[in-house]
């Protein structure tokens, strides 16, 4: 039987301790990755402000459900807990992985510090999510990990990769269309930019490292917080086209941390 595509390999995403996060984590590993788990924990009070209740309610996966995926793919899994807010953590967190499963080729940064902010004055949006005023909270918040954690994952994972004879690295990051603006969620939105752009950098910057980089921009996804109106609003919208499930998602991530992958770097792959 041949080897599957991955054997052999080391990855890492962040938020993997549900939606699209758990789904990329399990298909890296049927694809034959060892697979580094970094979760914020749900009751944690940053996890995700401003979401109706109903959204932590009818998440399904945990980190160690996700590990148990992991595990049932026949690979090996270390969940770390881990607040990539903290300049600190990004380094920790692949020290950690690396001890564990060996040195990490695979970047996938999933994780998002979401607030819903707005420049408006109603402070509701139509599916009833709470929004906060832009601010100096808002900003850092969304920044720290969506932004900065990246840049610094990113830079962290170079590092490591040009200290090796055979370097080679995939990375993948998640966004959601940031450059054109996102009413409602500007900050971010401004850290998806952000993110987007650190990744197209890494594209040309680490091209002799054998690294192709790439940023998903998945469909509206269920990840536990779709409701019978999400789902008109995309049935009624010319832009959309799927309300997807996380696997979805993963199935092209997946892909993309693939050799056959290689000659597609420097992109911003958009799902409908």
């Amino acid at each position: 039987m041949p080897a599957l595509p991955l054997t052999g390999r080391v990855a890492l995403v962040t938020g993997a301790n549900h939606g699209i996060g758990a789904a990329v984590a399990a298909r890296l590993a049927h694809l034959g990755a060892d697979v580094g788990v970094a979760f914020l924990r749900l009751d944690h009070p940053e996890a995700d402000p401003g979401r109706p209740a109903a959204y932590a309610d009818q998440r399904a996966q945990a980190a160690d459900a996700t590990a148990a995926a992991v595990r049932a793919a026949g690979r090996r899994c270390h969940a770390v807990e881990a607040d990539i807010a903290d300049p600190a953590a990004p380094a920790r967190l692949l020290d950690v992985v690396e001890a564990a499963l060996g040195p990490v080729s695979i970047l996938v940064h999933n994780a998002s510090g979401w607030r819903k902010d707005t420049f408006r004055p109603d402070l509701a949006d139509r599916f009833g999510r709470t929004t906060e005023p832009v601010s100096a909270t808002t900003f850092d918040a969304q920044f720290a990990v969506d932004a900065r954690a990246g840049a610094q994952l990113i830079a962290e994972l170079a590092a490591r990769l040009r200290s090796r004879p055979q370097p080679w690295g995939r990375i993948v990051t998640l966004t959601s269309g940031g450059p054109m603006g996102f009413p409602g969620e500007v900050s971010y939105g401004a850290a998806k930019a952000a993110l987007e752009n650190y990744t197209m950098a890494a594209s040309i910057e680490l091209a002799d490292l054998g690294v192709a980089a790439n940023a998903v921009y998945p469909p509206v996804t269920d990840t536990g917080w779709v409701t019978d109106d999400v789902r008109r609003f995309v049935e009624a919208s010319p832009d959309h086209v799927h309300v997807a499930e996380p696997a979805d998602v993963a199935e092209v991530v997946g892909w993309l941390c693939t050799e056959e992958a290689r000659l597609v770097t420097g992109n911003v792959l958009r799902l409908r």
